[in-house]
């Protein structure tokens, strides 16, 4: 798994990192929605956001998310962060697929367009 991961091409928004060490990373310093939107024009395939709760509600917020994939443990904590906070419009999402792993639930999302 990890020769997998070195191998494929990863991006990264930040607007401090200079000299990424990970192999095969670029890091994208402008807008994070005007860099999306030209990595989905160029690229072909999945564009995958790992842990990032700030990039994927700007995405959200932006329609430039088409699936969530949502990986839930069942622990009730008392305050964090929320992934889903207020937007300025609807955002529909469609149950695709829900499968059980123990106790964890792995959920997976399209986002509706209208």
């Amino acid at each position: 798994m990890a020769d997998g991961l070195n191998s494929m091409p990863k991006y990264v928004v930040s607007s401090t990192l200079e000299d990424p060490t990970w192999n095969n990373t670029t890091v994208l310093k402008g807008d994070p929605v005007t860099e999306v939107l030209r990595l989905k024009q160029v690229l072909s395939g999945e564009l995958v956001v790992a842990a990032s709760f700030q990039l994927v509600r700007t995405l959200i917020e932006h329609d430039l998310a088409d699936e969530v994939r949502l990986m839930v443990y069942p622990v009730v904590l008392g305050a964090g962060e929320r992934l889903f906070r207020e937007t300025s419009d609807r955002k529909p999402m469609h149950l695709v697929r829900a499968e059980t792993v123990g106790d964890l639930a792995h959920l997976i999302y399209e986002s509706v367009r209208e």
